[in-house]
């Protein structure tokens, strides 16, 4: 197919596209799309942080940690329906107990873990924001501060203790995901 002249031809800072250019679809239009030339970040530092923002990663942080939550905790009512059953109930009793406390426990888990994915999320962008820096150091930074923040309501020794435990998880997180892209290439 020949590409028709328009006034776009002479732009060097648009480039036309059609993506169907390669099968026999008849189209209106000979291109449909106007990608852009130029560079995708202003400044070449902008392009070496490959980096969610704040906003994506605190819709990714708390979406993963309440679905992750919420399928712990209906696995957990799940169990729980299974070891309650009774002698004499009919299936759809069963059914019902199954479903009751599968959404029960599944939402529990999946509001707490969600917050704690939200907390985690803030206190990360918060740190990156401070530092300048977005390393394996602030990732369990984060952790420490989410495992404190979150258990501070029950006193200096229980948030002590959680943040210890949310600083070694997002080490071992950190460490797991460094292992992974070392011996798993993609």
């Amino acid at each position: 197919m020949a590409k028709p002249s328009s006034d776009h031809d002479s732009d060097p800072n648009i480039r036309l596209y059609n993506p169907y250019q390669n099968y026999d679809v008849p189209i209106n239009a000979p291109y449909l799309y106007k990608l852009p030339t130029s560079p995708e970040f202003l400044f070449t530092e902008e392009s070496l942080h490959q980096r969610r923002s704040w906003g994506e990663n605190l819709t990714f942080y708390t979406g993963s940690a309440y679905l992750a939550g919420s399928i712990s905790g209906a696995a957990v009512g799940f169990y729980s329906a299974m070891k309650n059953f009774e002698q004499g109930d009919t299936l759809k009793l069963k059914i019902n107990r199954i479903l009751n406390s599968s959404g029960q426990s599944g939402r529990a888990w999946g509001n707490r873990i969600g917050v704690i994915g939200l907390i985690y999320a803030g206190i990360e962008s918060g740190v990156v924001a401070a530092t300048d820096r977005d390393d394996e150091w602030s990732s369990v930074a984060a952790g420490l501060g989410t495992g404190a923040l979150y258990r501070a309501a029950r006193g200096v020794r229980s948030a002590a203790v959680a943040g210890a435990l949310g600083g070694i998880a997002a080490g071992a997180v950190v460490a797991g995901k460094q292992a992974f892209r070392r011996y798993m290439p993609i």
